[in-house]
Order: structure tokens, then C-alpha cells, then sequence
């Protein structure tokens, strides 16, 4: 998950929050988790979900834009939905069985 873009030096940034660790259930929803918490006057533009795959390779699964709305790649088309509507600060998505 990419947080907003660099903030000018002596700015604070806020913290992007994920769980260490998400149990899935073959054949069942699982909800991957991602906040961000902005500092005074920021704002979230995009987030982004990669995949990390063997060797450390990663593939892009889904972009969420602010103005741009959602994109899924392919693969993932009808299985990756956004969580919730709203502000990009919680950028969880919901993996469909």
C-alpha cells in the first residue's frame, strides 16, 4: 500500500496502519485492512494494493484514486472490492472468496 505522496521537510506525515498478519478461510470474504492516519491537512489521493509474489516480485492487484474511482487488474476483476465508500483514509479492501 503506497501512503500519499513525500511530504516537504519539517512537515509531519501521518501513519499508515496495516495488520502484521490477516487469517483467511478457503471459500470465504477476507477483509485486508489499511488506514491511514493524515496529519493536519492532508489528503489521500491513492492507494495501491500489490502482491507480492516468489523472488520478491510484485504485482499490482488494485488502485483506488480519490477522483479516478477503483481500479482491479484482471486477474482480480469481480473478486476485490472496496471496503467501505468515502474518504481514501481507509483504503481496506475485501477479497471475495
Amino acid at each position: 500500500v503506497c501512503p500519499p505522496s513525500p511530504v516537504p521537510a519539517g512537515v509531519g506525515a501521518g501513519v499508515v496502519e496495516v495488520e502484521r498478519s490477516v487469517t483467511a478461510v478457503l471459500g470465504q470474504d477476507v477483509v485486508l485492512p489499511c488506514r491511514y492516519r493524515a496529519q493536519e491537512q492532508e489528503q489521500v489521493e491513492q492507494v495501491t494494493w500489490l502482491k507480492r509474489g516468489p523472488g520478491g516480485r510484485s504485482a499490482e492487484v488494485a488502485v483506488l484514486h480519490r477522483q479516478h474511482g477503483q481500479h482491479v487488474q484482471e486477474p482480480y476483476a469481480g473478486r476485490v472490492l472496496r471496503r467501505a465508500d468515502g474518504a481514501l483514509e481507509d483504503g481496506a479492501i475485501v477479497l471475495r472468496n
